[in-house]
This record gives C-alpha cells, structure tokens and sequence, in this order.
C-alpha cells in the first residue's frame, strides 16, 4: 500500500471518529430539550472541533508528513 493511500485511510478513521463524537455529542445536548436543529448545529461544532484537533494530532505524530 502506498504512503499516500496509507494517509488518506488515516483521514477517513479522523473522519469517522469525529463523526461518532458529534452523533455522541448531539444525542447528549438533544436530551437537555433543546430543538432538534440546535441539537443539529451543536453537533455539526462538535464535528468540526473534533476533526481539527483529530488532524492536529495526526500531524503532530508524523502520520500526515
């Protein structure tokens, strides 16, 4: 296997776990009683959050080097 597709499954597992954070997430905040959309845009934050901090470390680590 390539470098390059090595890096791009390591992104996609980033994704996805970003992914199971913002469901978590949004499941948690939607249980408060807030509005589905809210809840929506309360996991929608959380993915972006998630991702950026998931890449960082990634690149911290020298996977994405």
């Amino acid at each position: 296997m390539s470098p390059r597709n090595v890096k791009i499954l390591w992104v996609l597992v980033a994704a996805l776990a970003s992914l199971v954070v913002a469901l978590v997430a949004g499941i948690l905040f939607s249980s408060t009683g807030v509005t589905i959309a809210e809840a929506v845009l309360y996991g929608g934050g959380v993915f972006g959050g998630s991702l950026v901090v998931s890449l960082a470390v990634l690149g911290a680590v020298g996977v994405l080097h």
